[in-house]
């Protein structure tokens, strides 16, 4: 198994007009997958935390679309949380990293981009699972 890559944040190209701003995101170019899948995070209740999980195979890039979310990512060991206000900045999520999304604004859509089709075989959704799993892939 390959090592995965760390977390990071993606300045994605802001192309800035008078008649509205313009963002573009491309699979393998400027983030480092091919999109095999999109989904959107919206109406998150007040006060509501989307549950935390992780993924053995699957990347993720997640943006905020409009508003505002944090996302808290842990690899096992440490927590850190990354504050998504921005429609520019995507968080790459890599595999292997827990991540839960909570403090949602008002009206805040999260785009998530993955790199592989839905497959439930792929979620570990119970935080001491990953970690034995992190142990077993070492």
């Amino acid at each position: 198994m390959t090592e995965p890559q760390k977390p990071e944040i993606i300045e994605l190209p802001k192309i800035c007009d008078p008649r509205g701003n313009l963002s573009v995101i491309e699979g393998l170019n400027n983030i480092p997958f091919d999109i095999k899948r999109t989904y959107w995070i919206y109406d998150v209740p007040g006060g509501q935390l989307r549950n935390g999980h992780a993924f053995k195979e699957q990347d993720e890039l997640i943006v905020a679309l409009s508003g505002s979310f944090d996302i808290v990512l842990n690899n096992g060991i440490e927590d850190k949380r990354y504050h998504m206000a921005r429609s520019y900045y995507g968080l790459y999520v890599p595999r292997l990293t827990w991540r839960s999304i909570d403090n949602f604004s008002t009206n805040s859509v999260a785009l998530v981009l993955s790199s592989t089709i839905y497959n439930p075989d792929d979620y570990i959704e119970d935080f001491d699972s990953y970690k034995k799993y992190l142990d077993n892939a070492k």
